[in-house]
């Protein structure tokens, strides 16, 4: 794999992109309608309309939903609040639950012991009541019914809407008087009493209860209620079914009011621990608050902003840690502006020093050369030494100068519209002998078309010049290819090399001052190591980037992205900064076909010294295409974007890194 910035293309492991058309080959069966996102793309039906569902579902939410996640004292107020309703909600159950409990169990033991008395005394007036020798059955029935209607009324008469009773007879038939139901308080029996209870009482002699609905004949509305029963013998000996219903409602108001004044002390006592922890965590979240602006203050560049501190707790302690560690931060930047001014005008002050001394050495160096034919070998090759290392002398002066000029705000933009396509022209002129002498060719790409911007030509020459000369040193004998292309609000000239690449990182470190990737730093090639750093600060200057890409035994490929019109920002750049016939561009095309954005590059494959010769002028590819803004050009895929501080006159730069890791050789701008 190659070593770029650039995102990976579609297709490639961590995009997510939609399918081909055609079968699909062990998807799952549901997948069908979802294929290649369909059901997401214009023009597929249901795509618009399930977007405007979702965004308008979406829509109304988005403002709650950041203000949950920026806000950490509404989310803490917020569980308090769900905390303490659940608590309040599980202390009601129970308390709902005992009491409820302690009123059926206080119920219970009353509806049991008035039944007990009640059925002592059914049974003692069965036994008191004499039967009448000798009469017919229809007197004694008769007899019966009065005597269970008297019993009935005697045992109801003493708890008026306290409780009812029912005589029920164990037969199953109605066919007679005798055996007909009594009951008190207008209560219906044959609803009023549960089957399961009624034959419980027929089989045992015991007491039974159980809880019911009582239902009365009289339209009044039915009641919850506990009724007990048990099998007596009547006056003539005849068992019968004698049952007590005591009505429920006296507890279910007593529950109700219990109910209710806990719900209004449980909502009282949630809101109240909602207001107790919205004001702690306010005393808590407030200075926080307050650090965080200052924070922001001071990261903008207002180093004297400081909190107010009151008390001394935690939150004070915290407040006075974070002045002094304000204050040491401003200690510190006024240190290192202070020297950083200190160095800049040591370099500018050594810079202008060092011109008169250099002026009249370089005036006596140029006598010495010029009289060499008259020296010895040594003495007229220690002449020639003199003269190139003076004019090296005099490049790193110049760098030094401009590079104070950058340090110190000095640097100013002459913008007007240029024609880049002239200014790489003119570079490539002066970069035609190197390249003859080093067995290579420059070829230009894409120049059919004007590629115009607002820009500073001399500046904009400066960074060709030095990449153009740089690849051309570094590229081993094989083609240099420049590209052109504009689109949108941006243009863009590439240099693309295949020489030694650069290793993994040193795409980062390519633009630092005086970086040399060769350990030993040995000067055998490059120019004064100021080049690309000086070339950034010109990126820098025009609002544009300047990024690498490169890998190991691979080449490397600059590009100089520029706005069309200055101070525009860039959102792009028409040629992708991983050029296309990168080694991980080619493993990918031979493993199979993918979709790709933009058109392809023209691929200059690598050429020894020796197959070809030597061309006097710059050929031009015939039919290259022209370029198109790649979606993988845009700021993010993969470039590291150095930001500039607020009020900087300069641009953004970009540099790319590298991620492959291959022998290869080192190579040192």
């Amino acid at each position: 794999m190659s070593i770029g910035s650039t995102a990976p293309k579609p297709g490639e492991p961590g995009v997510r992109t939609g399918r081909t058309a055609g079968p699909r080959r062990g998807g799952s069966r549901f997948g069908s309608p979802f294929r290649g996102g369909r059901l997401l793309q214009d023009g597929a039906p249901g795509g618009p309309v399930l977007r405007l569902v979702m965004r308008w579902v979406r829509r109304p939410l988005l403002p709650a939903v950041r203000l949950w996640r920026r806000n950490i004292q509404l989310r803490v107020v917020a569980g308090t609040l769900l905390m303490s309703l659940g608590v309040v909600l599980l202390l009601g159950l129970v308390v709902i639950g005992q009491v409820r409990n302690g009123l059926l169990d206080a119920k219970e033991k009353a509806a049991q012991s008035q039944a007990a008395g009640g059925f002592s005394a059914a049974q003692d007036k069965a036994a008191t009541t004499p039967s009448v020798p000798g009469e017919q059955d229809g007197g004694r029935a008769g007899a019966s019914v009065n005597w269970r209607s008297t019993l009935v009324e005697q045992l109801a008469s003493g708890g008026q809407s306290a409780f009812n009773v029912v005589a029920l007879s164990l037969e199953q038939s109605e066919g007679t008087a005798s055996r007909g139901a009594r009951a008190s308080g207008e209560v219906d029996p044959a609803t009023s009493i549960p089957v399961d209870l009624r034959h419980s009482v027929a089989q045992g002699s015991g007491t039974f209860q159980t809880y019911a609905r009582i239902h009365y004949t009289d339209g009044k509305h039915s009641e919850p209620g506990l009724v007990v029963g048990k099998r007596l013998n009547d006056a003539e000996g005849n068992q019968y079914e004698l049952y007590y219903l005591f009505p429920l409602t006296q507890e279910e108001d007593s529950l109700a009011l219990v109910k209710g004044t806990l719900a209004t002390a449980g909502l009282f006592v949630v809101v109240l621990l909602g207001a107790i922890a919205w004001l702690v965590v306010r005393q808590v979240v407030t200075p926080v608050r307050m650090a965080a602006g200052i924070a922001e203050r001071l990261s903008a560049g207002r180093l004297q902003e400081r909190m107010k501190v009151t008390g001394e707790d935690d939150i004070a302690r915290l407040g006075e840690a974070f002045n002094k560690m304000a204050q040491n931060l401003q200690l510190k930047i006024q240190q290192l502006e202070e020297l950083s001014r200190m160095q800049r005008r040591f370099v500018s002050d050594v810079s202008h020093e060092l011109r008169t001394p250099l002026t009249t050495v370089r005036m006596a160096a140029d006598v010495i050369h010029e009289a060499r034919v008259d020296f010895d070998p040594i003495t007229a090759r220690s002449a020639e030494l003199l003269g190139d290392q003076l004019d090296r002398f005099e490049s790193l002066l110049a760098d030094l100068l401009e590079i104070s000029r950058f340090d110190a705000g000095a640097a100013a933009l002459e913008a007007e519209p240029i024609d880049l396509r002239q200014v790489v022209r003119r570079v490539i002129g002066g970069a035609e002998p190197l390249a003859e002498r080093k067995g290579g060719r420059i070829v230009v790409v894409g120049d059919e078309q004007p590629v115009v911007a607002e820009a500073d030509a001399r500046r904009v020459e400066r960074v060709l010049r030095n990449l153009v000369v740089n690849a051309v040193e570094h590229g081993e004998g094989r083609d240099v290819v420049v590209k052109l292309a504009a689109a949108g609000g941006a243009v863009a000239v590439a240099v693309r090399d295949y020489g030694v690449g650069l290793k993994p990182g040193e795409a980062t470190r390519v633009f630092n001052r005086f970086w040399r990737a060769d350990p030993a730093r040995a000067r055998t090639t490059g120019g004064t190591g100021l080049g690309l750093s000086i070339a950034v600060e010109d990126a820098r200057l025009h609002g544009g980037w300047l990024q690498a890409w490169g890998e190991p035994g691979g080449g490397s490929q600059f590009r100089l992205t520029l706005p069309r019109t200055a101070d525009e920002p860039l959102r792009g750049s028409p040629i992708p900064l991983e050029p296309e016939d990168s080694r991980r561009n080619r493993e990918q095309a031979a493993a199979g076909p993918s979709q790709e954005t933009g058109t392809r590059l023209t691929a200059v494959p690598a050429q020894t010294a020796g197959d070809r010769p030597s061309l006097p002028v710059s050929p031009r590819l015939p039919g290259a295409p022209r370029a198109t803004a790649d979606p993988t050009a845009l700021p993010g895929s993969g470039a590291r974007v150095v930001a500039r501080s607020v009020g900087d006159a300069d641009g953004g730069e970009a540099m790319a890194t590298s991620n492959t890791e291959r022998e290869g050789g080192t190579r040192g701008r």
